[in-house]
């Protein structure tokens, strides 16, 4: 697996990554349940928007992006160009991967003051989960070439379906996974605060917000699989792809309580995010034939992204 990272490089990221997860499970704890507000929701959405800008900075600059060598300085570039692509593109799949969890938390009845803890333990499980994925299908496509095609056509024909279903909401009641865990444990009917398991009668019973946690872990698997493919179209170094991705991710949270309640007002967006992936697919699909540029890609992809946002505010879903 050939990467412009040295040792220095990964070792900061994961002391970055390290400070970030204990931070929040450390303000997490001090706050402990309440509900976030639409102000502190946008103060952190931006403070991990910031974050990812100033790491690309950082990179850039440890590049030789300021060098006087001016290949090095053209690595550094093109290096960082990829990292903002890939961080845009991981960031507007997040958003679908958003209004799942909202979907999750609105079926259970999730208190909203609870709703923070089961998005922490979610993302951290996500950064664990994706970090593997990505090493593996790295090493993949370095060992198999191939394989780039096998992901090209997977991101294409994810891309129709996710088109075909975009009004097309999923009855979680009959979930495989949902289906499973009932069947298999003993489950309460009410919370108890922000507990896993609790004890009625003498005997142990799931709480609801343990299946609400492995049914945020779930859908994140299976986002990632769509999420991770489509990464490796814009560059196949691992260290791009892993830390655009975290980065992506570590902002998830706030991002979910900023856009909870526009659901509805960004209606097309699945439309856009499908365009994006069949975009993307058929730029893995010509990798050997026609590399499309990174800047190409960056500007689509946002265009793409904005257009179907804007669209939808001028386009009010009409009240079913």
């Amino acid at each position: 697996m050939e990467t412009i990272a040295t040792p220095a490089m990964w070792a900061f990221f994961a002391v970055l990554v390290i400070i970030a997860t204990a931070a929040d499970l450390l303000l997490m704890k001090q706050q402990g349940a309440h509900r976030v507000s639409m102000k502190e929701a946008l103060n952190w959405t931006v403070f991990w928007v910031i974050s990812a800008m100033v790491f690309n900075l950082w990179m850039w600059w440890y590049m030789g992006g300021l060098g006087s060598d001016v290949a090095q300085a053209a690595i550094a570039n093109q290096k960082s160009l990829e990292f903002l692509t890939g961080y845009l593109v991981e960031k507007s799949l997040a958003v679908d991967n958003i209004f799942v969890f909202l979907m999750i938390f609105s079926f259970f009845a999730v208190p909203l003051e609870f709703q923070k803890r089961a998005l922490i333990i979610g993302i951290i499980f996500a950064i664990v989960l994706r970090t593997i994925m990505i090493l593996i299908g790295a090493w993949l496509i370095a060992k198999f070439h191939w394989m780039l095609y096998l992901f090209g056509l997977f991101l294409l024909i994810t891309g129709i379906k996710m088109w075909w279903a975009a009004d097309k909401k999923p009855d979680l009641d009959q979930n495989p996974v949902l289906i499973f865990l009932r069947r298999r444990m003993k489950i309460s009917q009410n919370f108890d605060g922000e507990k896993f398991f609790t004890v009625q009668n003498g005997v142990r019973f799931a709480t609801p917000m343990l299946l609400v946690v492995l049914m945020i872990g779930v859908t994140d698997v299976i986002f990632a699989v769509d999420s991770i493919p489509a990464i490796f179209a814009i560059t196949k170094d691992p260290f791009i792809v892993l830390t655009s991705n975290i980065f992506a991710i570590l902002g998830l949270r706030a991002l979910y309580f900023v856009l909870a309640g526009m659901a509805d007002k960004f209606h097309l967006l699945s439309y856009g995010l499908a365009i994006v992936l069949v975009f993307i697919g058929i730029k893995m699909l010509l990798i050997d034939i026609y590399k499309i540029p990174t800047l190409v890609s960056l500007s689509f992809v946002a265009l793409t992204i904005a257009g179907s946002m804007v669209v939808s505010v001028m386009r009010p879903k009409a009240a079913e």
